[in-house]
């Protein structure tokens, strides 16, 4: 049975840093790409950072010099590291392994509980 649990978030200031855990059983996770992913009130989730199996990081634009994604295979676990924060980043966030097919990254089918993160003053 795979599990995803995240944790960390977490109430901070404009400007401040929060670090993202997501720890990952009953998944191979050394060969697994692994996202980051975020749901604010009244939108639709959206994919924040994805690193595949090598090391190689995608970020959407709106985090791009701000997090980074990082992994460490012998803790089946995923980290994102959040700098700069600014209140649009308020959301609930959440990992996923996801999926390669046909050339593409999808979200697959498992998720974990979340963890709210909320930038405010």
């Amino acid at each position: 049975q795979v599990q995803l649990v995240e944790s960390g978030g977490g109430l901070v200031q404009p400007g401040g840093s929060l670090r993202l855990s997501c720890a990952a059983s009953g998944v191979l996770f050394s060969i697994n790409p692994m996202g980051w992913y975020r749901q604010a009130p009244g939108k639709q989730r959206e994919l924040v950072a994805r690193i595949t199996s090598s090391g190689s990081t995608n970020y959407a634009d709106s985090v791009k010099g701000r997090f980074t994604i990082s992994r460490d295979n012998a803790k089946n676990t995923v980290y994102l590291q959040m700098n700069s924060l600014k209140p649009e980043d308020t959301a609930v966030y959440y990992c996923n392994a996801m999926k390669f097919m046909s050339g593409r990254y999808y979200p697959g089918e498992y998720w974990g509980q979340g963890t709210q993160v909320t930038v405010s003053s």
